[in-house]
C-alpha cells in the first residue's frame, strides 16, 4: 500500500469557546466551565461521528480543553486534552520556525539560495532560495520518498536533487512536502544539534521551558498517551514504531501533540516567544497570494477579512498511514489560537463513518464567528428492515453497486466510472468527473462544464503518470511493477472529490492480475496522495424517511445523493440527475 501525507487548508474558522464529550462533555479537573449550549451541540457531533480534542487559548490562558469519544475504540480508552495526535502537515508551520529562528540567530539569509547552504545538493532546486521554499514556490515537484521509506539525509538530498522543477524558482506555486524535507535538511546542517534536536531543544521549547510535544516515530517522542487513528476503510493507521531513518517525513511532517500544546505553540509563535518579533510578523505575512482572500506565509496560509469578516492564519494536516486530522488557527486581532484534532475518517466504508478536525470546523464555524447557536447533526430516521435490500444492483453501462447492511445504516460501493459517477454525485460547490475505458493512453468523459473539464484534466494527469509520460510516472511505474508484475494496460474507473483531495481510481492490469488505486495529483502531475491497492470508493447511508437513504454526512460536506428501493430497483438521485440499477444478486 502506498500512501503519501497530504497538506490541506482549513475552510472556516472557530473564533469563540467549546466544550465536547461522548455523551457527557470530558473536562480537564480545573479547565474553565464552556457554554452549556455549545456544550450540548458538541454532544450532538461527538454522538454523530466526532472523535478528538479542541483547545481554545486567548492572550496565554484556556478558555476550553474538551475531548470526544474514543482514543482507542478497542480497549474503550476515551480521548481526554492530554491525548497525543500526529499533527500531519501543521508540522511545516513548526519547520518554518526553525527556519526563522536560523536567521534570526544569524545563521542563514532567506535570500540564500539553497546550494550555498548545502554544497552537496545537485539539480535545479539548488538555485531556489529558502524564502521560495517557505512558500512553495521553488517549482519542486513530485516526491523524493514514501513516508515510511528508510532514507537517510544523504539519500534524501540526493532524491530531492533529481526532481525536476515544474517553473523556474519564483515564478509559479506548487505546494511540496520535499520542499519542506530540504528546509529541515538545512536545519540539520545549520543548528548544530540536528533537526529533531534543534526542534526539541529550541523551537518546540514554550515559556517556562516545557516542550510542546515531539515526534509520532522515533525521539524525542511526543510524551502522554496516543489516540488510535482510524482510516478510510475503518482499519486502526500507523501508531508508531517506525525505526527510521525518517527523511521521507522530515521537515514536512512527523510531529504530534495534544490540542493545548498545540495552541499554545501558536500563541507563543506568533507573539513573538518562538522568534523575534519580526520574524513572528514574517510568519503571519501574506507572502505569495493563492486566490480567494488566501496567501501562502511561512507554514501557514493567511486570510483576508474578505472571507469571514476577520485575518486569520491557518495551518492543516491529515492523510497519510496515521489516521488523525488535525488543524490549528491563529486570530491576529483577537491573540486567540484553535486547535482540534480528530481520529476518525470520513466517508468510511466500515458504518463507523466519522467527522474529521476540519469538516467539524467547517459545520460549526459560521455559526460561532456571527455569534449564532451552534447547528446540530441531522437525526436519522427508523430504518425498518434492511436485510432484504442487500445485494449487487448492475447498471446498464457496466457499473455495479454492492449494498451491504449493518447497525440499521446501508454502505454502498462502487465499481466502474459510471456507478462512481453516480454514487458521488456533487454536493454544493462540488465538482463533476467523467471517465471512460481507456487502453493506456487516453482519457475520456462525459460531463460538460468547467469543472467537469477540470476533472477530466486531473484523469489525463494521472493517466500520463502511469505511462511513465513523467519522471515521477516513470518512478512510480517501476515501483508498481516491482510489486505487482508487469503493467500491460489500465483503465479509468472513475473520479471523486474526498476532503481536501480529487481522487482518480484506476484499474491496473498486472501479472498478479487487476489491481484497483486511486491517485490524486496536482497541476503540474506530483503526486500529493495515492493508494494501492485501495478498496472501490463507498458511502455510508442512513434512512431519511419513506423508504429513502441519505449519506451518513451530517456537515454537508460530502457528495449529495440520496437512494431509493422499489422491488429489484436502486435509484440513485443526485446533482446529475438519477440512475437506475438493477438486482442481480
Amino acid at each position: 500500500m502506498r500512501r503519501f501525507l497530504a497538506g490541506t487548508t482549513v475552510i472556516a474558522l472557530l473564533t469563540a469557546a467549546c466544550a465536547a464529550g461522548p455523551g457527557r462533555p470530558a473536562r480537564t479537573p480545573g479547565a474553565p466551565a464552556c457554554d452549556p449550549r455549545m456544550d450540548a451541540a458538541f454532544t450532538a457531533w461527538a454522538a454523530a461521528g466526532f472523535s478528538g480534542s479542541i483547545a481554545i487559548l486567548k492572550d496565554g490562558a484556556f478558555e476550553c480543553r474538551a475531548a470526544y469519544g474514543m482514543a482507542d475504540a478497542a480497549a474503550r480508552r476515551p480521548n481526554t486534552p492530554e491525548t497525543v495526535f500526529s499533527i500531519g502537515s501543521v508540522t511545516k508551520a513548526v519547520t518554518a520556525a526553525a527556519i526563522l529562528r536560523l536567521a534570526d540567530e544569524g545563521k542563514l539569509s532567506l535570500d540564500d539560495r539553497v546550494g550555498k547552504i548545502l554544497p552537496q545538493l545537485r539539480g535545479p532546486v539548488a538555485e531556489a532560495k529558502v524564502r521560495q521554499l517557505l512558500l512553495h514556490t521553488s517549482g519542486l515537484n513530485g516526491t523524493h520518498g514514501d513516508d515510511y521509506e528508510r532514507l537517510s539525509p544523504d539519500e534524501a538530498l540526493a532524491a530531492i536533487g533529481r526532481l525536476k522543477l515544474a517553473f523556474p524558482p519564483g515564478t509559479g506555486y506548487v505546494y511540496s512536502n520535499s520542499g519542506y524535507t530540504l528546509l529541515a535538511l538545512v536545519v540539520e546542517h545549520l543548528s548544530g544539534r540536528g533537526y529533531r534536536g534543534y526542534l526539541g531543544s529550541a523551537v518546540l521549547r514554550l515559556p517556562g521551558g516545557r516542550v510542546a510535544g515531539g515526534f509520532w516515530d522515533g525521539r524525542p517522542a511526543a510524551p502522554g498517551p496516543r489516540a488510535v487513528g482510524y482510516l478510510d476503510d475503518g482499519r486502526p493507521g500507523h501508531q508508531g514504531g517506525f525505526s527510521g531513518p525518517y527523511w521521507g517525513l522530515e521537515g514536512n511532517g512527523g510531529l504530534a501533540m495534544s490540542t493545548p500544546d498545540l495552541a499554545s505553540w501558536t500563541h507563543a509563535l506568533f507573539t513573538g516567544q518562538v522568534v523575534t518579533p519580526a520574524s513572528a510578523a514574517l510568519a503571519a505575512r501574506p507572502g505569495w497570494p493563492l486566490g480567494d482572500g488566501r496567501s501562502e506565509t511561512p507554514g501557514w496560509v493567511a486570510y483576508d477579512p474578505s472571507l469571514y469578516g476577520e485575518r486569520f492564519l491557518s495551518a492543516a494536516g491529515g492523510g497519510g498511514d496515521v489516521g488523525h486530522n488535525t488543524v490549528v488557527a491563529w486570530v491576529p486581532a483577537q491573540r486567540r489560537a484553535v486547535a482540534i484534532a480528530s481520529n476518525t475518517a470520513s466517508n468510511t466504508a466500515s458504518n463507523t463513518a466519522g467527522i474529521t478536525a476540519e469538516a467539524l470546523l467547517k459545520a460549526v464555524g459560521p455559526a460561532l464567528l456571527a455569534g449564532r447557536p451552534l447547528p446540530r447533526p441531522p437525526a436519522a430516521a427508523r430504518g425498518g428492515d434492511l436485510g432484504a435490500i442487500v445485494g449487487t444492483y448492475r447498471l446498464d453501462g457496466g457499473g455495479r453497486f454492492q449494498v451491504a447492511a449493518e447497525g440499521g445504516k446501508l454502505t454502498v460501493s462502487a465499481a466502474g466510472a459510471d456507478a462512481v459517477r453516480a454514487l458521488t454525485s456533487p454536493g454544493e460547490g462540488g465538482t463533476e468527473s467523467g471517465g471512460t475505458e481507456s487502453g493506456g493512453t487516453e482519457s475520456g468523459g462525459t460531463e460538460s462544464g468547467s469543472t467537469g473539464a477540470a476533472l477530466r484534466a486531473h484523469e489525463q494527469r494521472v493517466l500520463a503518470l502511469l505511462n511513465g509520460q513523467t519522471q515521477e510516472g516513470r518512478r512510480e511505474r517501476a515501483s508498481l511493477e516491482k510489486a505487482f508484475g508487469a503493467v500491460s494496460g489500465l483503465s479509468l474507473a472513475g473520479t471523486i472529490t474526498q476532503g481536501a483531495d480529487t481522487r482518480t481510481y484506476v484499474v491496473l492490469t498486472t501479472g498478479k492480475g487487476p489491481v484497483l488505486g486511486w491517485y490524486a495529483v496536482n497541476d503540474q502531475g506530483g503526486v500529493q496522495a495515492a493508494e494501492v491497492p485501495a478498496k472501490p470508493p463507498a458511502l455510508t447511508f442512513v434512512p431519511s424517511g419513506a423508504g429513502r437513504f441519505r449519506p451518513d454526512d451530517p456537515t454537508g460536506a460530502g457528495p449529495r445523493v440520496e437512494i431509493a428501493f422499489e422491488g429489484r430497483r436502486m435509484t440513485l438521485t443526485g446533482a446529475r440527475g438519477a440512475a437506475v440499477a438493477e438486482r442481480s444478486g
